[in-house]
């Protein structure tokens, strides 16, 4: 595993299309019991280094009821993007991710996780690709949750620019995040 990730830490496919160059974000351990799919990281994540160290990351570990240091050991959860660096702004957030990505290294990475027990689906982009056949809007596969369990979990991205998602659609925090935590609980117990 280590060796797969230091090669996807160095890769440089899409470096010529990246504005602040390539620095592919991702952590798992093969004893990851939870995988999170996202989209990409954001400027502050990129600059950073560190996966989910932003508000975004602050909303989800409050979505999934656990502290920094829960969340930061892989043997708890893996962190996947569908693209692994930065893409750059555009008018209203970030670029879309990289198309490269995901099917370059994600099946490399499955490869190596042996006890994954949930997958977090975060955002439109991560959940159109791993649910290729559901047709449906990113609410709609949100508020179905259970439909795809016990594989697969979609939520919401958690960044500030959703917040008018969170405001209009407020039964995901007052009755999905309360099950998600439970879930999340049950598996890391």
């Amino acid at each position: 595993m280590q060796n797969l990730l230091d090669t996807i830490r160095q890769c440089e496919v899409c470096l010529k299309h990246l504005p602040q160059g390539a620095r592919p974000i991702i952590e798992a351990s093969k004893d990851s019991k939870i995988l999170l799919i996202s989209q990409a990281p954001g400027r502050v994540v990129h600059e950073s280094g560190i996966a989910w160290k932003d508000q975004s990351g602050k909303k989800l570990r409050e979505w999934l009821g656990v502290d920094e240091d829960t969340f930061y050991n892989t043997s708890n959860f893996a962190i996947l993007p569908m693209g692994f660096c930065y893409p750059g702004k555009a008018k209203t957030g970030d670029m879309p991710p990289r198309k490269e990505c995901a099917p370059l290294w994600h099946d490399q990475v499955f490869l190596e996780l042996n006890n994954v027990k949930l997958i977090l689906l975060i955002g439109a982009y991560a959940s159109t690709y791993y649910l290729p056949d559901e047709k449906t809007k990113l609410t709609e596969k949100v508020a179905d949750y259970e439909k795809h369990l016990p594989k697969f979990w979609t939520l919401p991205h958690p960044s500030p620019v959703n917040r008018f998602w969170r405001m209009k659609n407020p039964w995901f925090e007052e009755t999905v995040v309360p099950k998600l935590q439970q879930k999340i609980a049950s598996i890391l117990s």
